[in-house]
């Protein structure tokens, strides 16, 4: 049986061509990954010139690619985002009022905001939920107060525009503090 197997073969019209067309756009597809890693590696070197750097990546969940998404979106620095809350809002993450006569406390997602820069947070929260036993604490906090997995995301992000606000401002490196009880 495997002998006739073997003998026997089927010849596709058009089998060559297609070969070499797949042969020619797996080609294509290398020559293109050669070209993203050497760009990514231009983005890694422009990332480490910047002065603030090492503050931004010394935040659990974000690396040189995260990093420059967010040097890029805030324009280099924070001169225009007096407080946290300003670049919360920018980046999509602080909920927006949708007030109307007698009722308030009705809050919802914004929709106008800069979706790289929430993007940015978004992946960051998700990263750091693995890595930072601080921010796993907050996320199961959360979960345990009833949020869906996408809010208590939401929220922690959120919560880490105020520690990136107030690292940048105070020019200085995220530590991961452990809890009080480990300690004592």
């Amino acid at each position: 049986m495997v002998e006739a197997a073997e003998r026997r073969h089927t010849a596709v019209v058009g089998e060559k061509a297609i070969a070499k067309m797949v042969h020619t756009l797996a080609k294509e597809v290398m020559t293109l990954n050669e070209k993203i890693t050497e760009t990514d590696k231009l983005i890694e070197g422009r990332f480490r010139e910047h002065e603030l750097a090492d503050v931004i990546q010394s935040m659990p969940g974000i690396g040189t690619i995260l990093g420059a998404e967010f040097l890029v979106a805030v324009g280099g620095s924070l001169d225009a985002f007096p407080t946290a809350d300003r670049l919360a809002a920018f980046a999509g993450v602080a909920p927006a009022p949708r007030d109307f006569g007698q009722v308030s406390g009705n809050d919802h997602r914004p929709t106008r905001y800069h979706r790289r820069l929430q993007r940015v947070f978004y992946i960051s929260a998700l990263v750091s939920v693995q890595r930072d036993p601080n921010s796993r604490k907050f996320y199961d906090r959360k979960r345990a107060e009833g949020k869906r997995h996408v809010q208590a995301v939401l929220a922690l992000a959120r919560r880490r525009v105020n520690v990136l606000w107030a690292l940048i401002r105070d020019r200085r490196c995220y530590q991961i503090t452990p809890s009080v009880t480990a300690v004592a």
